[in-house]
């Protein structure tokens, strides 16, 4: 059960307790569902009773109390505890990270998308610039993936050459007659040409910045270095990153097995005894793509403090669990930039992470080399999904 998920089904116990007159209360649109902070306990915790007492007229405690049962009810739940003034701490059933991969790996690229759709609707319109049709076109696939309808205009048609090298499409064009919300993004220096750079490196470029940060296009500008296949380019890093995901699946089947979503418990090693070297599969191509990116970098809300000890696969694990909840951010703040800095840090968790999955030196695969090539199958499904919102495709082979 993904943190989204869980959100609705507090949601869904929240409004039957409406339901039956147990409560009386407006149900919130959303309602904030994070791992425990320090102190705190169970997978998922929620401050909803803290939320909707003071319109109950109720102490926050009693409303958490009221709902604590009806939550462990619901499938997936293996336990819900009232702690605090009112916190409702939450255990699923399962491993968390047991239960994160199985749902990634059913839901596929869709992993936190939204259905069925929602019933709202956006209209985005833009200026007749490159950019910010290009920026249109990528918050519409967001905005669709959280179950949005979305309408694109655009003051005058798209040049052609737009819409056959980059992808860009709109609905209709023309000046409206009455104001609409527009988009309007920095735009691309003039003179320069993001074209010549092909569609996914060019998209990359316009989208990676934040809108109010002008895009790196020109040559002079180092426009050039989203081109570069080497692991200063962020693009390239995650990119590649989906082809190692894809890359370990075929490893792993030339060593006789598949993967399996589990226990990813860290291979245990002899008293004094230094790890083993990276072995490859036998028949398997080794090489560049082996390599972790130097210098790559993880986002700075998933840092390890100094000193903590980060388990193998947590880092990769937060990412993947952040997922549902960066989309929703995305598309709330018409923000496609938030969506590629969390891919940047998804693949570089990823490439950190690859070298514990496949069997070392005389190792036979286990259950948990399947578990560890699950969730290496899941982060390059999010990146794939997350590629494709963005309008750039995601390699097999790179």
């Amino acid at each position: 059960m993904t943190p989204v998920e869980l959100s609705r089904t507090v949601l869904r116990a929240l409004r039957h307790a409406v339901d039956v007159g147990e409560l009386s209360v407006v149900v919130p649109e959303r309602v904030l569902v994070e791992p425990p902070r320090p102190g705190g306990h169970g997978d998922y915790a929620t401050n909803v009773a803290l939320q909707v007492a003071r319109a109950a007229g109720r102490p926050p405690r009693q409303v958490a109390e009221l709902l604590s049962p009806r939550i462990a009810a619901e499938p997936g739940i293996a336990g819900v505890d009232v702690t605090g003034p009112g916190f409702l701490n939450i255990t699923l059933a399962g491993t968390p990270a047991e239960t994160l991969v199985r749902e990634i790996l059913r839901r596929g690229t869709c992993y936190g998308h939204v259905h069925p759709d929602t019933g709202e609707t956006a209209q985005l319109h833009t200026p007749h610039e490159l950019r910010a049709v290009v920026l249109a076109d990528s918050v519409r696939r967001i905005l669709r993936s959280q179950g949005v309808l979305v309408r694109v205009t655009c003051d005058a048609a798209p040049d052609p050459r737009w819409v056959d090298l980059i992808g860009v499409r709109v609905d209709a064009h023309g000046r409206p007659p009455r104001p609409l919300p527009t988009l309007r993004p920095v735009p691309a220096p003039a003179g320069s040409d993001p074209l010549r750079l092909g569609r996914d490196a060019a998209r990359w470029a316009l989208l990676h910045p934040a809108a109010h940060d002008r895009p790196r296009v020109a040559p002079e500008q180092g426009g050039d270095d989203h081109l570069a296949q080497r692991e200063a380019n962020p693009l390239f890093r995650v990119r590649y990153a989906h082809s190692r995901a894809r890359a370990l699946t075929r490893n792993a089947a030339q060593l006789g097995f598949t993967s399996a979503p589990g226990d990813t418990a860290p291979r245990a090693t002899a008293p004094g005894s230094e790890p083993t070297p990276h072995a490859t599969a036998p028949g398997a191509q080794a090489a560049p793509d082996e390599q972790t990116a130097p210098g790559a970098e993880t986002a700075p809300d998933e840092q390890t403090a100094p000193g903590e000890q980060t388990a193998p696969g947590e880092q990769l694990l937060r990412h993947l669990a952040a997922h549902p909840r960066t989309l929703a951010a995305a598309a709330r703040h018409h923000a496609p930039d938030r969506l590629a800095r969390h891919l940047i840090g998804t693949a570089d968790a990823l490439l950190a992470y690859q070298h514990l999955v496949l069997p070392l030196g005389d190792e036979k695969p286990s259950a948990a080399h399947r578990a560890r090539l699950a969730l290496a199958e899941a982060a390059g499904t999010v990146l794939a999904g997350g590629l494709s919102l963005l309008g750039i495709s995601a390699p097999e082979h790179l």
